[in-house]
């Protein structure tokens, strides 16, 4: 093998473990406990925001939006495995998530 073919051998084995890093210093937080999520063909929207109120007879809710996530197909598609994923494994540590849907409501 000669100098050329190892240094070129070194480049596809460095592209084949790049490292990814996370830069967070522009990230913010923010809490949400209320999500809905709507698609075109180009793009998946994802709206978080808080619902203030949790009395069961109130007939009206307003939840104040905080963020729109907006993402290719492709990536909501990477997102929904991830957190299917997440979600199994959180279930086997801490056990099974209960969502009951309330009267009246449609999923």
């Amino acid at each position: 093998m000669t100098t050329e073919d190892k240094k070129n051998a070194d480049e596809v084995a460095d592209e084949k473990t790049a490292q990814i890093r996370w830069d967070g210093s522009r990230m913010k937080t923010t809490y949400a406990n209320v999500c809905n999520v709507s698609s075109t063909r180009e793009e998946v929207a994802l709206m978080f925001g808080v619902n203030k109120n949790w009395h069961p007879s109130q007939k009206d809710l307003v939840i104040e939006l905080s963020d729109r996530v907006i993402i290719n197909p492709y990536a909501a598609k990477r997102l929904a495995i991830l957190l299917a994923n997440t979600m199994n494994e959180y279930e086997k540590r801490f056990g099974l998530i209960n969502l009951e849907t309330p009267e009246g409501v449609t999923q």
